[in-house]
C-alpha cells in the first residue's frame, strides 16, 4: 500500500490541525493504520493507531484526550484530528501501515513521506 500525507501547518499553541494520509490499493481495510510523528533530532515515536475496521482505536499518553485518529474505508484515508495543540507537537507526522498492533515502528511496512506540524507560541 502507498501512503500520502498532508494537512500539516503552523498553528498557534491551542489551536487545531487535520492531518489526512490518502492510501492506495484494494487492500486497505486489512492494515491497522498508525500515526507518528518525529521530531529534529528525536526517535519516530507513536502517537495513535486505529484497526481496520475502524472501530479500535490507541493512543499515545501525549495524544489522549486531544487527538483522534478515524479512517474512511470507502475513501481509503486516514485522519487525526489534533486539537489543543502544544509546542512540543512540533514534528513531522508520517502515517503509517501495518499488520500488528504496535507502538514499534518496525512493526509498520509502508509509510508515507510525512507532514511538518508548527505550533507556535
Amino acid at each position: 500500500v502507498q501512503l500520502q500525507a498532508s494537512g500539516g501547518g503552523l498553528v498557534q499553541v491551542g489551536g487545531s490541525l487535520r492531518l489526512s494520509c490518502a492510501a492506495s490499493g484494494r487492500t486497505f481495510s486489512t492494515y491497522i493504520m498508525g500515526w507518528f510523528r518525529q521530531a529534529p533530532g528525536k526517535a519516530r515515536d507513536f502517537v495513535a493507531s486505529v484497526s481496520g475496521s475502524g472501530d479500535g482505536t490507541y493512543y499515545a499518553d501525549s495524544a489522549k484526550g486531544r487527538f483522534t485518529i478515524s479512517r474512511d474505508t470507502a475513501k481509503n484515508t486516514v485522519h487525526l484530528q489534533m486539537n489543543s495543540l502544544k509546542p512540543e507537537d512540533t514534528a513531522v507526522y508520517y502515517c503509517a501501515a501495518g499488520r500488528y498492533y504496535s507502538t514499534n515502528p518496525s512493526y509498520f511496512s509502508s509509510w508515507g513521506q510525512g507532514t511538518l506540524v508548527t505550533v507556535s507560541s
